[in-house]
């Protein structure tokens, strides 16, 4: 099953790895509204898919030697015309992309080859697990053009931490893979070369993962995030932990391990996924 629109391709496979690729390679993948609106109409029905159970995991990445320049040249220019009011609209559908991956419920995982500026820090930053080539490069621009990362800073922050997000929002310093690796933006950073075989590795231990369980901890674990320390959260934590293992999946997944075979989610071995460097040729 495939979409593909004008900046943007939804591909999603036979065992349910949808395949999110930004495709505007000679401009170095940056955002406008036009891409947007794209990834939002993509988002949503991710969001339906994943509800029901069709998409077990998401793999976000681009075309080209970047991964996305952040904000496009010709998009700025149009802004500078809006009001606020023009430019409170625009703000809030980058928003609704960022809130959008953030919370969909399923694992995502971002496939960064190359640059990574302003916005496409915040797409980072919303994804579970980003794998990035050592030729990554991270950097929240914005100030240098007289602006700020408002809309992806809640998502940056909780990746990067307090101490460390107001230092580079700040000063608009690059960071090479390995310090993003080191603040925690990046959960592992492979030579170029093996950038994809990194994605597919992943791909095969999230399959490995219960779907249902997948889901109920991704909400579960954005829910503790709120509120840590409550009574509320510690009940909820509970109700999670009971349902699941009184559900059909949980059931499947104990008779699995105590019978020492596969559960009935786990694809066959012999099955494997198509690769990342296929699906984008």
């Amino acid at each position: 099953m495939s979409d593909n629109t004008a900046y943007s391709r939804l591909e999603i496979d036979a065992r349910g790895i949808a395949w999110l690729t930004l495709d505007r390679p000679e401009v170095h993948n940056a955002f406008d509204d036009s891409l947007i609106a794209e990834l939002n109409a993509h988002l949503e029905r991710l969001h339906d898919a994943a509800g029901h159970g069709e998409v077990r995991a998401v793999v976000l990445s681009s075309e080209g030697k970047s991964f996305s320049a952040g904000a496009d040249l010709g998009w700025m220019k149009r802004m500078v015309e809006y009001d606020v009011d023009g430019n409170l609209a625009d703000s809030r559908k980058l928003a609704q992309l960022m809130h959008g991956l953030d919370t969909l419920p399923c694992p995502t995982v971002c496939r960064v080859q190359g640059a990574a500026f302003g916005g496409a820090v915040g797409l980072a930053a919303c994804c579970d697990i980003v794998i990035a080539s050592e030729k990554a490069r991270f950097c929240l621009s914005e100030v240098k053009i007289g602006l700020s990362p408002a809309v992806i800073s809640p998502y940056v922050q909780r990746a990067l931490g307090s101490r460390q997000t107001r230092r580079y929002a700040l000063t608009a310093e690059v960071m090479d893979a390995n310090t993003a690796w080191t603040l925690g933006l990046v959960h592992q950073v492979v030579e170029h070369e093996v950038l994809d075989a990194a994605v597919i590795a992943m791909l095969h231990n999230l399959l490995a993962g219960s779907p249902q369980a997948q889901r109920a901890t991704k909400g579960l674990l954005a829910e503790v995030a709120r509120e840590p320390d409550s009574q509320a959260t510690r009940e909820h934590t509970c109700r999670v932990i009971a349902e699941l293992r009184v559900s059909a999946e949980g059931q499947e997944g104990l008779a699995s391990f105590f019978e020492k075979r596969r559960p009935a989610w786990t694809p066959d071995p012999d099955d494997d996924t198509t690769s990342a460097t296929e699906r984008r040729s």
